[in-house]
């Protein structure tokens, strides 16, 4: 997602699956394909290395999940624990809320 509107569209009536360590907001689109958008505050993830890991590891389990995804808008929202965690560890949480916002949603 590019805009800020894009994003501010998300926030509005989205779904949403968190963990202790991050967040993920959805919404419904009305394009065929899903959409990532990541928000990795420098109040959270202090230095740019660590914010710059989160997002590429956000990036990849998105991309490696996105054909099994509904067309729907995600955005990421990190907290401070995520700096901390490992790679295998991230891209479970990951698989589990990728799984968890894929299910139908219910009303």
């Amino acid at each position: 997602m590019l805009t800020p509107e894009h994003y501010k569209n998300v926030f509005q009536q989205a779904h949403r699956a968190g963990s202790p360590h991050f967040t993920i907001i959805a919404r419904n689109n009305s394009l065929s394909h899903p959409r990532l958008g990541l928000a990795v505050p420098k109040k959270q993830i202090k230095t740019a290395p660590a914010r710059n890991r989160f997002k590429r590891l956000a990036r990849e389990s998105f991309r490696n999940k996105q054909h099994h995804l509904p067309n729907k808008d995600f955005v990421v929202i990190a907290k401070k624990s995520a700096q901390y965690l490992s790679n295998d560890e991230i891209f479970k949480l990951f698989d589990k809320l990728w799984q968890r916002l894929s299910r139908p949603s219910r009303g």
